[in-house]
């Protein structure tokens, strides 16, 4: 397996952070991958930018810094602004669909685009907080990069105690929705 970047980008509060170690821990504990992770957000805790950087790898990993993602998940048109440009020719974008406009970004050339209603899927499931799972599964489906139940076992020892059925719900939604997506 080549080595894959991807980047996530939000919001604070949209748990943009727990979205990408989920990827990242769903490679490398449990799909015995190499995987690194890198986060960055503002100074206040809701509302500001956050961004997050993974590399999953079969081999060592020895720059973990994003400099041309493979893949970008995007949840604020801000972070679709900001890191679309920087995405590789050809790589992809998977983005929530009711808070991000693609129209307004140049994108490089070939670039795969898969939209989702992330946020519309977590409140119909109870709980807007789950934005972040159903990304992490609609990345799984979409992608293929990781197992589903590599995601799953990670969703599960990530998650509060007591919030694994909601939060396994999302991550199943949005499996679903991006296997569709996919055409798979």
């Amino acid at each position: 397996m080549a080595k894959t970047q991807i980047r996530v980008g939000g919001l604070g509060g949209q748990g943009v952070i727990l979205c990408a170690s989920i990827i990242g821990k769903a490679a490398s504990i449990f799909e015995g991958k190499h995987s690194t992770l890198i986060q960055a957000f503002g100074p206040e805790a809701r509302g500001s930018a956050c961004s997050a950087q993974v590399t999953v790898s079969s081999d060592l990993i020895g720059y973990p810094y994003v400099k041309q993602a493979d893949i970008l998940v995007l949840m604020s048109q801000d972070a679709f602004n900001q890191f679309a440009p920087t995405l590789r020719p050809g790589g992809m974008i998977l983005f929530e669909e009711e808070l991000v406009d693609p129209s307004k970004v140049s994108l490089p050339e070939g670039t795969k685009t898969f939209a989702i209603p992330a946020t519309r899927f977590a409140e119909e499931l109870g709980r807007r907080l789950v934005l972040n799972i159903v990304m992490v599964g609609f990345f799984a489906g979409v992608t293929g990069l990781l197992s589903f139940e590599a995601v799953e076992k990670a969703v599960r020892d990530s998650v509060p105690k007591g919030t694994e059925d909601l939060n396994l719900k999302a991550l199943r939604k949005g499996y679903e929705f991006g296997r569709q997506q996919a055409g798979c």
